[in-house]
C-alpha cells in the first residue's frame, strides 16, 4: 500500500472517530445542559389569585376604602358645585371724599341646593353689600341675595333664582383625622384663577384662632387647618375630603406662614341648610351667652383648671340663658346629653336644636353639677351675642 493511500485511510479513519465522539457528547451531554438553562414555566392555575372583595389595594397591599376617589375624579365632581362670588358695597361720602364709592370684592361659594342656596363666608358679602353677582361653573353671570349670615361663624347663605344647579355633596366633619387628604377649590386672586384645586392634608382639628370681624375681636373654635393652599379668593370654596364630600368652608390663611390654612366645619352649616331647603327660610336661634373652651380659658385665665366643657365669660342680662340662671363664669358641659367642649360644638346643637325649641344645658358652679332647661329666643341682628 503506497504512502498516499495510507494517509486517506488515516485521514477517514480521524474524522469518522470524531464524528462518533461528538454524536455521544451531544446525546448525553447537551441535553442536560440545554435542559438547565432553559426559562422556567409557570403554572399559573397553581399560583393563588387575590380574592375579589371591590376593595383598591395600594401598593403596600393595603385595602384602601372603595370610596376614597384620586383628585382628579374629585376635583370633576365638585368644580361644577363651586360658584364666584363678588360683592360691591359703596361708600359714603367724608369729608375726604366729594362723591360715593363703589368698591367690590371676588370670593368663592359652593351650591347646597339645586334650587339656588349657596354656602360662603360672611367675609365675602359683607355686612352692608348693595349688590351680589354669582357665576357659575359655564360662565352664567346670576345676581344673589343673602338669606342668613352670622359674623362670628364667618359664614353666610346667599340665594339665586335657578333651577336644576348641581350640589355639592355635604360630609361629615366629625371624625376627621390628622392626616387626611384634602382638596380646596375656589378662586384665588379673583375669577381670573377661577376653580383652581389645590391639595394637601388635614394638618390638624379644634384650632382656635383670634379674628377681628365688623370690628370686633373674637375667636374662631374648632376649626380644621390644612395645608392646602388658600390664597385670599379661595374664602367661602370647600374643603373637600377623599369621597368627594364637603367637610368644610375655606375662611382664612396664616399670612406669615406657608401652608396654614384654615376652613370652617361644615356640620355647623347642616342644619341652618337643611331648615333652608325644607322651609326656605332659617331664624337663628339665640342663646345670649359666649364661652371659652379650655385652651383659651387657660390663656386668658393662668389660674383656670378647667379640663373639659366651656367658661362663659359673657351673658346677655335679658337672654333665655341668663333668665335660666346661667352667669359668668359657669362651666358648660353639656347640652341635650351632648358633650360641650368648644363654643362650636354649643352652636352646633343650638342651631339643630332650632329656635322656639326647648334645650337643657348642665353646667358647673363652684363644684357643683347643676342643669337647666330653657327655650332658645331668636337672634334680631346679625353679629354676636348682645354685649
Amino acid at each position: 500500500m503506497d504512502l498516499n493511500r495510507k494517509n486517506l485511510l488515516k485521514s477517514i479513519f480521524i474524522a469518522v472517530t470524531s464524528s462518533l465522539i461528538t454524536a455521544v457528547f451531544l446525546m448525553l451531554i447537551l441535553p442536560s445542559y440545554v435542559l438547565q438553562n432553559q426559562p422556567q414555566k409557570i403554572n399559573y392555575q397553581t399560583v393563588e389569585q387575590p380574592k375579589q372583595n371591590n376593595l383598591a389595594i395600594d401598593p403596600m397591599n393595603q385595602p384602601l376604602n372603595n370610596d376614597t376617589l384620586d383628585i382628579t375624579t374629585i376635583a370633576s365632581r365638585v368644580i361644577p358645585s363651586v360658584v364666584g362670588i363678588s360683592s360691591s358695597a359703596v361708600q359714603p361720602r367724608n369729608i375726604f371724599k366729594s362723591s360715593q364709592q363703589e368698591t367690590w370684592s371676588v370670593g368663592s361659594g359652593v351650591i347646597v341646593s339645586a334650587d339656588g342656596y349657596i354656602l360662603t363666608n360672611h367675609h365675602v358679602i359683607g355686612s352692608n353689600q348693595d349688590e351680589i353677582i354669582v357665576t357659575l361653573d359655564d360662565g352664567e353671570t346670576l345676581n344673589a341675595t343673602k338669606q342668613w349670615a352670622d359674623s362670628t361663624l364667618d359664614l353666610a347663605v346667599i340665594k339665586v333664582d335657578a333651577k336644576g344647579l348641581q350640589p355639592a355633596i355635604l360630609g361629615d366633619a366629625s371624625g376627621l383625622r390628622v392626616g387626611e387628604r384634602a382638596v380646596a377649590i375656589g378662586n384665588p386672586l379673583g375669577l381670573q384663577f377661577q376653580r383652581t384645586v389645590t391639595a394637601g392634608i388635614v394638618s390638624a382639628i379644634n384650632r382656635t384662632i383670634s379674628v377681628s370681624s365688623d370690628g370686633i375681636e373674637n375667636y374662631m373654635e374648632g376649626l380644621i387647618q390644612t395645608d392646602a393652599s388658600i390664597n385670599p379668593g379661595n374664602s367661602g370654596g370647600p374643603l373637600i375630603n377623599n369621597k368627594g364630600e364637603v367637610i368644610g368652608i375655606n375662611t382664612i390663611k396664616v399670612v406669615s406662614a406657608e401652608g396654614m390654612g384654615f376652613a370652617i366645619p361644615i356640620n355647623i352649616a347642616k342644619p341652618v341648610i337643611a331648615r333652608f331647603v325644607r322651609d326656605g327660610n332659617y331664624v337663628t336661634p339665640y342663646m345670649g351667652l359666649f364661652a371659652y373652651d379650655t385652651a383659651v380659658a387657660e390663656y386668658i385665665n393662668q389660674d383656670s383648671k378647667i379640663k373639659n366643657g366651656i367658661y362663659v365669660t359673657e351673658i346677655d342680662s335679658e337672654s333665655p340663658a341668663y333668665k335660666a340662671g346661667i352667669r359668668i363664669g359657669d362651666i358648660i358641659t353639656h347640652m341635650g346629653g351632648v358633650e360641650i367642649n368648644t363654643m362650636m360644638a354649643l352652636r352646633e346643637e343650638m342651631f339643630k336644636c332650632g329656635q322656639g325649641s326647648a334645650c337643657t344645658i348642665r353646667f358647673i358652679r363652684n363644684g357643683e353639677v347643676r342643669e337647666v332647661s330653657f327655650e332658645l329666643g331668636a337672634r334680631t341682628r346679625d353679629g354676636v351675642v348682645t354685649r
